[in-house]
């Protein structure tokens, strides 16, 4: 499909089908390596939305591949998940972030990458997610000491008893089950598991759906002027590329130096 003016990468952070209520645009599985490239290759979009990617189970997107994107005049946009780390990472080159938790990793850059991700299932069944992210576990965890269900004591062995697992393992009924393994069980606890039924936040799914609004929104005014930032070869990129089967493509777009 030749053409198309916004692809967005998406899995986890947002269901497909309700994210087409919000933009109408080409969805994308989660971004991995070469992804954007092949993007631009096959859709020749004006504007690509970096909201979800691969983490750990294959290679992850480059920023060298955003920058070459970049240099060729696509408007490129990141939330929610790897998109709000990207953007936060190459700000100072032209990415364009949105939303809270893109704000978080700009404000704090040794902000742990893992904690926006979240285990998912394979592409074939719609990469949806089979866990929480740290993120939003820390938020639910606050809004719940908000609302009085439990005390900042709790609050705080709880967030440390969920850092404690790998991303894979995160979810709310595996962090409070560890807990409870050395706490006594309280009417705390009990409480939060269910206000659990109820009032967990996602962060990342409301600033997906923030994102998609606001490419509406550009889309009728008229986008930013692309910055077309510089891009260059490097021999390291060159084999990442070649590995994903796009060097040929990438290669007669490049000017060397």
């Amino acid at each position: 499909m030749l053409g198309a003016d916004i692809v967005v990468f998406l899995g986890p952070s947002l269901d497909a089908i309700e994210a087409q209520t919000h933009l109408d645009a080409v969805y994308e599985p989660p971004a991995g390596g070469g992804d954007i490239i092949r993007a631009v290759i096959t859709h020749a979009p004006a504007t690509i939305a970096i909201i979800d990617g691969v983490f750990a189970q294959a290679p992850g997107v480059r920023h060298q591949e955003i920058l070459w994107a970049m240099s060729k005049g696509v408007h490129v946009y990141g939330a929610a998940s790897i998109g709000a780390l990207r953007a936060a990472e190459l700000a100072g080159e032209g990415m364009i972030g949105h939303g809270m938790i893109y704000r978080w990793y700009r404000r704090f850059p040794l902000a742990d990458d893992a904690d926006v991700a979240v285990p998912m299932a394979p592409v074939e069944f719609g990469s949806r997610r089979l866990g929480e992210a740290m993120i939003d576990i820390r938020l639910t965890l606050k809004q719940a000491q908000r609302e009085g269900v439990i005390g900042a004591s709790l609050r705080r062995r709880l967030e440390a008893v969920a850092r404690t697992l790998h991303f894979r393992n995160r979810s709310f009924s595996s962090f409070i089950s560890a807990a409870e393994s050395h706490l006594a069980l309280t009417n705390e606890i009990m409480s939060l598991k269910n206000w659990l039924k109820t009032g967990a936040i996602s962060r990342k799914k409301t600033d997906a759906i923030s994102l998609l609004n606001y490419l509406k929104y550009r889309r009728r005014i008229g986008f930013e002027t692309p910055i077309h930032c510089h891009f260059e070869l490097t021999e390291a990129f060159a084999y990442d590329m070649e590995s994903c089967n796009l060097l040929d493509n990438l290669l007669p777009k490049v000017q060397f130096l």
